[in-house]
């Protein structure tokens, strides 16, 4: 191995992420898989064997596909010993799985929808940090990746009840780091736009320059530009790196 390969090596670690199948969380996942081994969660089953069955196609790596709904606390428990009971540990578990309905105005938003967001953004990721990661500390080692989202720190209208869980996120992380350190680590990976299946909503045209002039590099992100703060935050190069926030954003103002 070389210097860079070394340091950000994940051999024989396992890693869980939810809301893996899709998006950045399928970014992470085979970013991960060239690593180490994986587990995929999320609430299709279909997405996550066929997800699963391309990481290994592809990498060589065991991954193991998991139906779970995060948002639910009960079916957490279910995850957590499906994975120990297959691979004996967790080293990292990257909280990614999360949603932002559209709605055209506040009284819109109903309870059940605005329970529903909080409860996949935030309540899901406090169940599963907390299950894995008292384990963690008893194993003397560990690293937790919550994904976040610019939106915590600039709202816009349309997304009050995501930004809002998400600024929970944020403060969760700092919460956490302190619980479970300093044997296990806790931060935040915070995401900009990217050009996921999500952003097929925003109508971009052919010059992203005016949708994105307010970021520094004026324009969204492609998925696989996420792997590289996720594998600094997953791996022993984040050693000393523990409740901190990790933009990967753009470059917001």
């Amino acid at each position: 191995m070389g210097y860079a390969d070394q340091l950000f090596d994940l051999t024989d670690r396992v890693v869980l992420i939810t809301g893996g199948s899709r998006g950045l969380g399928r970014e992470m996942a085979f970013a991960a898989a060239h690593c180490g081994a994986v587990v995929i969660a999320s609430r299709n089953m279909d997405n996550c064997l066929s997800t699963a069955k391309e990481i290994e196609a592809e990498t060589g790596s065991t991954a193991m596909a998991y139906q779970v709904h995060v948002g639910r606390w009960d079916q957490l428990d279910g995850l957590v010993e499906a994975t120990y009971d297959r691979f004996g540990k967790v080293d990292t578990v990257i909280n990614n799985a999360g949603m932002s309905p559209l709605y055209e105005k506040l009284t819109d938003v109903t309870e059940k929808l605005f329970d529903a967001v909080v409860n996949l953004n935030l309540k899901g990721p406090f169940r599963l940090s907390a299950l894995v990661g008292e384990r963690m500390v008893a194993a003397g080692r560990g690293s937790i990746i919550n994904v976040s989202s610019t939106g915590s720190l600039r709202p816009g209208a349309d997304i009050i009840p995501y930004a809002a869980a998400k600024a929970g996120l944020n403060a969760m992380t700092e919460g956490l780091a302190r619980a479970f350190g300093p044997s296990v680590r806790v931060n935040t990976l915070m995401a900009g736009p990217y050009l996921t299946d999500v952003s097929k909503a925003w109508n971009l045209d052919q010059d992203q320059t005016n949708r994105f002039a307010q970021l520094s590099l004026q324009r969204a992100g492609n998925p696989s530009e996420i792997v590289g703060a996720a594998l600094f935050l997953a791996s022993d190069a984040s050693s000393f790196t523990t409740g901190s926030i990790v933009r990967a954003d753009g470059g917001i103002p």
